[in-house]
């Protein structure tokens, strides 16, 4: 089974508006309304793909439960932890000549709501796949990715782990088996540019060294690149089309390996799966669907 974590999920209420004006009243001329986290978004796109997963995280108030009713809707399996106090976030996108987020802040989550989490995650064992996606929010510990792949060490779970900066490092000693910073977050974690595959791929080979067993390296319109286990490398460009939205592309690049990986065990056709499923994401308004992926990977021979 496939576990997602997103632990403060938001509503995405995505507005369009024609020279948006600071000030004056103005009104849309487009409306999205969507269930927003990079977990969410990876249990969305393996649905798509055809697979099932089960999404974990935290979840409060009136918005919590339409986080849930959406993701039912999409026949995504949920398992939030309902806390308490506050309400799941909604994450406001203006789409106008420029682009503003305004993000709400989250519930309040317990150590109590904390440890309802990792009884649920007690229940993974050989054989699951784990995702942590995103940043932690500041109510809960900033070693709770560590803390997880702690307790579940030596269980057997594949664990993908995307995040950046020191939130990617600090879990390296615990073997991740997936992890997917793009370039540019590659290259600050070591204080360098790296904007060619030639100059990633020794870096991506140091967070191997660092314990991470396969690390894919996104690299938008370079396409990207895989660095397997066993110490094989693929590269791509990626597939032509126009870009529509960037919006979960990453995530959906991560839905695609590991459909990829669980439908052949061949890591080739994983990197090519992903390449293709986060290309197909970016070129649409909503995730990627499976035929559209299919279609990308023909187009690229494979």
């Amino acid at each position: 089974m496939i576990y997602t974590v997103t632990f403060n999920p938001s509503i995405d209420y995505i507005v369009d508006v024609d020279h948006f004006q600071t000030g004056m009243v103005n009104r849309t001329t487009g409306e999205h309304v969507l269930p927003g986290g990079k977990g969410i978004n990876v249990s969305i796109v393996l649905k798509n793909m055809g697979h099932e997963s089960r999404a974990l995280g935290f979840m409060a108030g009136f918005t919590g439960r339409e986080i849930e009713r959406l993701l039912a809707a999409s026949q995504v399996e949920s398992d939030f932890i309902d806390v308490a106090e506050g309400m799941s976030r909604i994450n406001v996108k203006l789409r106008s000549d420029q682009e503003s987020e305004i993000n709400g802040q989250g519930p309040a989550i317990k150590a109590s709501d904390i440890a309802k989490l990792y009884d649920k995650l007690d229940q993974l064992g050989e054989g699951d796949f784990l995702v942590l996606a995103g940043s932690i929010p500041d109510v809960m510990p900033a070693s709770s990715y560590e803390d997880i792949m702690a307790r579940l060490e030596g269980r057997g779970v594949h664990i993908v782990v995307d995040a950046t900066r020191d939130l990617l490092v600090n879990v390296l000693k615990y073997h991740p088996f997936l992890i997917k910073p793009n370039n540019h977050e590659l290259g600050e974690i070591f204080g360098v540019s790296l904007s060619t595959k030639e100059e990633v791929i020794p870096y991506a080979k140091k967070l191997q060294e660092m314990g991470a067993k396969n690390v894919m390296i996104s690299m938008a319109g370079d396409g990207g690149l895989l660095i397997t286990e066993d110490g094989k490398i693929f590269a791509s460009m990626p597939p032509k089309g126009r870009i529509v939205n960037s919006v979960g592309a990453g995530d959906s690049m991560v839905a695609g390996f590991l459909t990829g990986y669980i439908e052949t065990v061949d890591y080739e056709n994983a990197f090519y799966m992903g390449l293709c499923t986060g290309s197909a994401s970016a070129f649409s308004e909503e995730l990627a669907e499976r035929n559209e992926v299919e279609t990308l990977l023909r187009s690229l021979g494979r």
